[in-house]
């Protein structure tokens, strides 16, 4: 990390962002605003992520609209977005010597492609004069804040969270009260989503924006906090945050999101959830790898049979709680975490099908999507990664009856089924047979109790 800039300086500084796509709580542009008379805030449509599945039409139009928040924040404070597209180190120092900028900040984050942009930058930075920092921004605690004794990261959860809980969170940043851009600099533009992909997105993808992001978050403060620990799991309500797309892009800081949280009372369930996603983090950022090797090798046979995986991800598994995940993923690009669980649980554990089948599936589709928490949450249920009991199985039929027990989320996504009544729709096959084929509703792919006793099998080999 460079040196400290002088308070009130007439230098200009790039203030590089990537997932923190807001203006309240952002320590970089804050000191930036604070340190320098001019700022550039700076972002770059990076082509070698572009080229990457993580550039699918969810994320991105999320990521679109998250943008034309920002810009709209920026302008209020009487500065705006500058837009580039090319290669990020390129485009950053290009930007930096048109405004003769002195700094150039930035958010850190633990993928290993945002680690291989931040050295690139570093060294490119240095090389021409500028100075190059990095700030908090993306995570509640930043990845090796806190370490186990004789360890570089936490590798099971419950003492990380006992770590994570105890700290004291770091001040929040106050939004800057104006920004100064250089003049002549050309701003460039946010671009359509079909100029940068191929395909639409799902029909039912919630908008981005920091704005939109701070509505939830009050919403879910006033309304919805104290319920979550008796109503997160269920999945037929709306009993869940749904703040994991805004978190993701960093349209809301986590660290706020905690503080409003703790100034509630009462939070610990929810603040468990950030947790995990801090855990996740300061994995990914000890394991970069996380997306392609196995956390904890097992030794793990895992199939690749391209028709179960296509019945899977087309939510045609005779399962109705399943489908319905799966359905609701395609529909929503988002779905609920105990829908997420029994989904991975069945595509692993009853089919046998790679854990980075489905990683990749998701991270097609999910708005939130990431790789240290869609990574490292597959490689959870798969049991290559940090599960403390990686044999556990989630039966989907004892999992739908305790958490849809009148079946009404499966009869939202799966419509086959529903004219169903009662906790019935969820094991379609024992139906009577006359009623049985009134529903075009495919049969099981598997037995689950005989899938799982295999499973087991496997595992004791």
């Amino acid at each position: 990390m460079s040196s400290h800039p002088e308070p009130g300086s007439g230098r200009t500084t790039v203030v590089l962002f990537t997932r923190d796509l807001r203006v309240h709580d952002h320590p970089a542009l804050s000191e930036a605003a604070d340190a320098s008379a001019r700022v550039v805030p700076l972002f770059v449509l990076d082509d070698a992520l572009l080229a990457t599945r993580y550039a699918r039409p969810n994320r991105l139009l999320f990521l679109l609209e998250a943008l034309a928040d920002l810009d709209g924040s920026l302008r209020a404070l009487g500065g705006h977005l500058v837009v580039r597209r090319g290669d990020a180190v390129r485009e950053v120092l290009a930007v930096a010597q048109a405004a003769g900028a002195h700094w150039v900040f930035a958010s850190a984050d633990v993928s290993a492609y945002a680690r291989r942009r931040e050295r690139r930058l570093a060294a490119a930075c240095a090389e021409h004069g500028v100075e190059f920092r990095t700030f908090p921004g993306v995570t509640v605690v930043e990845a090796g804040a806190v370490r186990p004794a004789g360890g570089d990261h936490f590798r099971v959860f419950t003492p990380y969270w006992h770590r994570w809980r105890a700290l004291p969170l770091r001040p929040l940043a106050q939004p800057p009260r104006r920004i100064a851009v250089p003049d002549g600099l050309a701003r460039g533009v946010v671009p359509r989503l079909s100029e940068l992909t191929v395909g639409a997105a799902s029909p039912q993808v919630v908008s981005g924006g920091e704005t939109l992001g701070r509505a939830r978050l009050e919403a879910w403060c006033r309304d919805g906090l104290a319920r979550y620990p008796d109503r997160h799991d269920v999945v037929a309500i709306e009993g869940t945050s749904r703040l994991s797309p805004y978190l993701h892009f960093g349209c809301l800081s986590p660290v706020e999101v905690a503080s409003r949280c703790l100034a509630r009372g009462g939070s610990d369930a929810f603040l468990r959830q950030l947790c995990w996603r801090d855990f996740h983090h300061q994995v990914t950022a000890a394991f970069p790898a996380i997306a392609r090797e196995e956390y904890r090798p097992r030794g793990e046979r895992w199939a690749d049979d391209a028709e179960l995986l296509a019945s899977w991800t087309a939510g045609r598994t005779g399962y109705p709680l399943v489908d319905a995940g799966m359905r609701q993923l395609a529909a929503e690009g988002w779905m609920h975490n105990r829908a997420r669980l029994i989904t991975a649980s069945f595509l692993l554990k009853d089919l046998g099908l790679d854990w980075r089948l489905g990683a990749r599936h998701f991270l097609d589709l999910l708005v939130d999507g990431d790789i240290a928490n869609n990574s490292g949450n597959w490689q959870w249920v798969a049991g290559t990664g940090n599960d403390t009991r990686p044999n556990r199985i989630f039966n989907p039929v004892r999992q739908a009856l305790r958490f849809d027990p009148e079946g009404a989320y499966v009869r939202r996504w799966v419509p086959e089924l529903a004219t169903v009544t009662g906790a019935r729709v969820h094991t379609p096959w024992r139906l009577p047979a006359a009623e049985r084929e009134r529903l075009d509703y495919c049969a099981p792919l598997v037995d689950h109790d005989e899938a799982a006793a295999a499973f087991r099998r496997r595992r004791s080999t």
